[in-house]
């Protein structure tokens, strides 16, 4: 392990008021890295972490909420070890980048195949980011 960084996920990190959470999917641009869906929008703000996130997983897709809060923890926990393999170099100042990691699949997922999913996620996001402005 690195002993520079903090694998930690604080409260500043995640989208949380609806008015983010809606801006969000409403201009956000989306992709799928089964079994997830990822929006992600750049949007101006000066809180200390420049990308945040947001995990949903439907209840129409998984009913029992023991099942649901199991898949949101792990997605939570991919996110976390894997977020300094995010390049930032493309995001401007004050700019921030909220993420929304939404679950597709209609039954359980094991750790390995959320992992796969996040870090192909991030690349992908990576990657339109740096075409959108050409780093």
């Amino acid at each position: 392990m690195d002993k520079g960084r903090r694998f930690t996920l604080k409260k500043e990190e995640r989208v949380r008021s609806i008015k983010q959470i809606d801006h969000l999917f409403t201009h956000g641009q989306s992709f799928v890295a089964y079994p997830l869906r990822v929006v992600f929008v750049e949007q101006p703000g000066i809180t200390p972490s420049q990308v945040s996130i947001f995990v949903s997983v439907p209840k129409k897709k998984l009913k029992s909420a023991v099942d649901r809060n199991r898949i949101k923890r792990l997605i939570r926990e991919a996110y976390r070890l894997n977020k300094y393999t995010f390049d930032r170099s493309c995001l401007k100042e004050n700019q921030t980048l909220a993420i929304a990691f939404v679950y597709l699949k209609n039954e359980m997922s094991d750790y390995e195949t959320i992992v796969k999913s996040v870090r192909k996620a991030l690349k992908e996001i990576e990657k339109q980011l740096k075409e959108r402005e050409k780093c």
